[in-house]
C-alpha cells in the first residue's frame, strides 16, 4: 500500500509539473476540448427527434416506465420541495445501492438537505421506489441532449450533483458547470478500455475539459486514481476513502421475503448448498456442469443459481424442467419438494439475504472471457468462502485488496475443472471451509471500516462548503 501511494505521489508531482512549464499547453488543450463538446451538442441536439422515438421504442419493449418515461427527457413528475438540493446519480441497482449509505449519512448530518436520485435502468426503479426513505426524491434519469439536460436543471435547480462510478456526459457536465452547480464522482472508475477510448487525440481534450470541471473525484482504488491522472484530471480534486462497494446495506426484501427466506434456511439444514450468483448468458453451462458433476459425488448437494437478469433465470428453469430435472423458482415461494436439487433465483433485492443461506458463493461474470465480475464483498460480509473467476475487470482491485489481507478471504479458479476441485474440497474439508468463511468476513469488516465517514468528510469540505453562505449556516450543526 505504501508503494503504491509513493506512486501516485509521483505521478501527481511529475503531472504539477507539466502543467507549471506548459500553462500555455493547457489552454490550447482546454480551447481544443471546447470545440470537440460543441461538435457533440450539436450533435446530441440534432439527434434529439431519433432518441425520443427510441425511447419510444424502449418503453413499447418494456425497457422504460410505461408512465414515467417522459422523465428521461427532463420532464419531471415530482415538485421540487424549496431550499438546497443535492442530487445523486447512478445508472442501475449495483450504483443506486452504494450511493444509499452515502445520502443517508448525509441526510442524517444536514436534515434539511433535500436529496433527489435518479437512475436510469428499470431493475433499479423497481427495487429503489419500494425501499427508498421517504425523503429521498427517485427520478429517471435525463438523456444527455441539450433540451432534456436544460429541463431537468432548469426545473430542479440541484446546488450539487454527485455522479456515481463512471457517469461521464458532457451535456450534463458542461451545463451543471455553466450553472454554477458543484460536482463530484464517486467511486470514479475508468475501464482499461475506456482509457484507451478517450485518449484518443480527439477525446483527449474532452475528457480534461470535462474532469476539469469537477470539485471532488473519489475513485475506488489507487490503479482508478492513476488512469483519471492519465485524462488529465486536476490531481488537487482527486482524493480516495475507498470503494463504497464495501457498504451496501440490506434492503430492498419484503416482508413476504424475509419470511420465505427464514423457512428456506429451515428446509436447507440437511442440504449441502452452494450458490452461484450473477450469473451471466453462458456461465450456466459451467454452473449446472459442476452441480451435476457433484451430485455423483455428493448427492444431497443443493445449488442456487441467481442470474444477472430475471428473464434469464426462467429461461434456465424452464429448459431443466424439460430435461426432467426438480428445480424450482424463487418467485414461486413453493416448499421444496423430494429430490429438488436446483433453486433459480428470479426475483431483485435479495442477494444479500440469499447469502446468508449458503456457505459458499461463487460470483458469476467472472467465469468467461470478456466478462467483467462482480462485486465480491456482499458474500464475504455474510461469512460465505467466496470463490470467483479469473475475468474480474475493475473487482480485480478488490479481489487483490482482500487475497493480501488474507489469501483465505478469496479464492479465483479458471474454470470448470478447477472449480468443480475447489468445491468438492470445501464441501469434504469442514476445516477449510469454516476457515475460508470467517476469513472473508473478517478482511470485509476490517476493509469497510470508516469508508462512509470518509466520504462525509470530503463531501463536506469540497461540495457543501461551495454553498452560499446562507445555505450553509442551515444546513450545518
Amino acid at each position: 500500500a505504501h508503494a503504491e501511494v509513493v506512486v501516485v505521489g509521483l505521478g501527481l508531482t511529475l503531472w504539477c509539473g507539466e502543467v507549471a512549464e506548459g500553462g500555455g499547453e493547457e489552454n490550447r488543450r482546454m480551447k481544443k476540448g471546447l470545440v470537440v463538446y460543441k461538435l457533440y451538442r450539436a450533435l446530441s441536439y440534432g439527434l434529439s427527434p431519433l432518441i425520443h422515438l427510441h425511447l419510444r421504442w424502449r418503453r413499447f419493449l418494456g425497457l422504460e416506465h410505461p408512465l414515467r418515461w417522459p422523465e428521461r427527457l427532463g420532464h419531471p413528475s415530482r415538485p421540487r420541495r424549496p431550499g438546497p438540493l443535492l442530487w445523486f446519480h447512478a445508472v442501475s441497482l449495483g450504483e443506486g445501492m452504494i450511493a444509499i449509505p452515502v445520502i443517508k449519512h448525509c441526510i442524517r448530518r444536514m436534515p434539511h438537505l433535500h436529496v433527489l436520485m435518479t437512475i436510469t435502468t428499470m431493475s433499479a426503479f423497481e427495487v429503489l421506489s419500494k425501499s427508498l426513505p421517504s425523503e429521498i426524491i427517485l427520478q429517471f434519469s435525463p438523456v444527455d441532449t441539450p433540451t432534456s439536460i436544460h429541463s431537468f436543471l432548469d426545473y430542479w435547480k440541484p446546488n450539487a450533483i454527485v455522479l456515481m462510478e463512471s457517469e461521464l456526459w458532457p451535456n450534463l457536465i458542461m451545463d451543471a458547470s455553466r450553472n454554477g452547480i458543484t460536482l463530484a464522482l464517486l467511486n470514479a472508475r475508468i475501464s482499461e478500455k475506456s482509457v484507451k477510448y478517450w485518449s484518443e487525440p480527439v477525446l483527449l481534450p474532452l475528457i480534461s475539459l470535462m474532469l476539469s470541471k469537477f470539485s471532488l473525484i473519489v475513485p475506488l482504488s489507487t490503479e482508478q486514481g492513476i488512469r483519471l491522472q492519465l485524462l488529465q484530471a486536476p490531481p488537487h480534486i482527486i482524493h480516495f476513502s475507498g470503494d463504497l462497494k464495501y457498504v451496501i446495506e440490506d434492503f430492498g426484501v419484503n416482508e413476504r421475503g424475509r419470511n420465505n427466506i427464514e423457512n428456506l434456511r429451515v428446509q436447507l439444514t440437511q442440504k449441502k448448498v452452494w450458490m452461484a450468483s450473477s450469473i451471466h448468458r453462458g456461465e450456466e453451462e459451467i454452473i449446472l456442469g459442476v452441480h451435476f458433476a457433484l451430485m455423483q459425488q455428493q448427492p444431497n448437494i443443493l445449488t442456487i443459481i441467481v442470474p444477472r437478469h430475471l428473464q434469464q433465470g426462467r429461461e434456465i428453469a424452464r429448459k431443466l424442467e424439460k430435461e426432467g430435472q426438480n428445480v424450482l423458482l424463487r418467485s414461486q415461494y413453493e416448499k421444496f419438494k423430494a429430490g429438488t436439487n436446483i433453486y433459480v433465483v428470479d426475483t431483485l433485492g435479495e442477494l444479500r439475504q440469499l447469502y446468508t443461506l449458503t456457505p459458499i458463493a461463487v460470483i458469476g461474470g467472472s467465469l468467461l472471457p470478456g466478462l467483467s465480475g462482480h462485486n465480491i464483498s456482499e458474500a464475504a460480509a455474510a461469512g460465505c468462502a467466496v470463490l470467483t473467476g479469473c475475468h474480474v475487470g475493475h473487482f480485480s482491485h478488490m479481489v487483490l485488496e482482500m487475497q493480501r489481507s488474507n489469501p483465505l478471504s478469496v479464492l479465483q479458479v479458471s474454470g470448470k475443472l478447477e472449480l468443480e476441485k475447489a468445491l468438492l474440497e470445501l464441501f469434504t474439508n469442514a476445516t477449510l471451509l469454516e476457515a475460508r468463511g470467517r476469513a472473508a468476513k473478517e478482511v470485509f469488516c476490517s476493509l469497510s471500516c470508516g469508508i462512509v465517514e470518509k466520504t462525509w468528510s470530503l463531501l463536506n469540505f469540497h461540495i457543501f462548503d461551495r454553498f452560499s453562505s446562507e445555505e450553509s449556516k442551515s444546513l450545518r450543526l
